[in-house]
């Protein structure tokens, strides 16, 4: 797994494209508000999840605390590491604006998601083979 992060309009999608320029499928949860089961890319050997803090801020909706939501999105990120692990062609690219960085917000629920990003960012960094940050259309690797 590839994790690209960076701040909002730095250029992520751009610099992903230019990596991987066959892109099999992209699923943005800017598009759509459903990350895609692993099971309906069987036949493709590029996958590219974008938005994943947007996963995140919805799973507020539903589970009740920072760690359920952390539990949730790590099954979710299992699920796609095993369709990457099934075939040693894939590879799949979660890319993740950072929102952990400037101002605390005042609202509880602003709070909540971006702690619950924070750690769900730690999670795939963790698990990821490489991981950059794009600030200003500029990569910078830090594994």
């Amino acid at each position: 797994m590839h994790f690209v992060t960076g701040g909002a309009y730095n250029g992520k999608r751009k610099w992903v494209k230019n990596q991987y320029p066959i892109t099999s499928y992209w699923c943005s949860a800017y598009d759509s508000a459903r990350l895609e089961a692993p099971l309906e890319a069987e036949n493709l050997l590029v996958v590219v999840l974008e938005g994943v803090e947007q996963w995140v801020g919805r799973l507020l909706d539903e589970e009740t605390t920072p760690s359920a939501i952390r539990e949730k999105m790590a099954q979710e990120i299992q699920a796609w590491l095993e369709w990457e692990k099934a075939n040693d062609k894939r590879k799949l690219i979660i890319i993740g604006t950072d929102i952990t960085k400037g101002i605390v917000p005042i609202e509880k629920r602003d709070r909540l998601w971006r702690d619950a990003v924070g750690w769900v960012y730690q999670d795939i960094a963790e698990r990821a083979e490489k991981m950059d940050v794009i600030w200003y259309g500029v990569a910078q690797q830090l594994k």
